[in-house]
């Protein structure tokens, strides 16, 4: 019998004028970006604590510490691939992921596929196994507001 693990994951960011905005590991044209101590991927973040927390490993935070010299700047791909190392390591492998991102603007829709496409090579897994999802929150709260961006991620572990 196959066992399975589910894990839930959530990031918020900070947004600001001038930064670059990398979301599901592709940078996206914007004039506004994540405040953060890695490049601040948001998207890759909520997804790695999904990853983590269905072996309940910790979260991102716990392998990958902000206030660490060797994270500054990191692109978030690598710590994705890092954690794929730690679940493979386990004996587990990604059934599927489905991501959720809050985000007012810029309108996300035409980097979907890339974004999938990019997951979906870093976890070794078809891209039809990677959901990426973008809403607005209709300017409601910090997302509306254009002050941040969230992230929920859910995984699906298989051994």
């Amino acid at each position: 019998m196959e066992s399975i693990r589910i894990g839930n994951g959530y990031d918020v960011h900070a947004l600001a004028d001038g930064l670059p905005l990398w979301l599901g590991g592709i940078r996206i044209d914007s004039p506004i970006g994540c405040i953060a101590h890695s490049d601040g991927d948001v998207a890759i973040h909520a997804l790695c604590d999904a990853l983590l927390g269905a072996l309940a490993l910790g979260d991102i935070g716990k392998h990958f510490p902000d206030t660490s010299d060797e994270f500054k700047g990191i692109d978030s791909k690598i710590l994705l691939a890092r954690v794929m190392e730690l679940i493979s390591k386990e004996g587990w492998k990604v059934g599927n992921v489905d991501i959720t991102i809050a985000l007012q603007r810029p309108k996300l829709r035409p980097h979907i596929d890339s974004m999938r496409e990019c997951l979906a090579g870093i976890m070794e897994i078809p891209m039809d196994c990677v959901s990426v999802k973008a809403t607005t929150t209709e300017k409601l709260g910090f997302v509306g507001r254009g002050e941040g961006c969230e992230v929920y991620a859910v995984a699906l572990l298989v051994k």
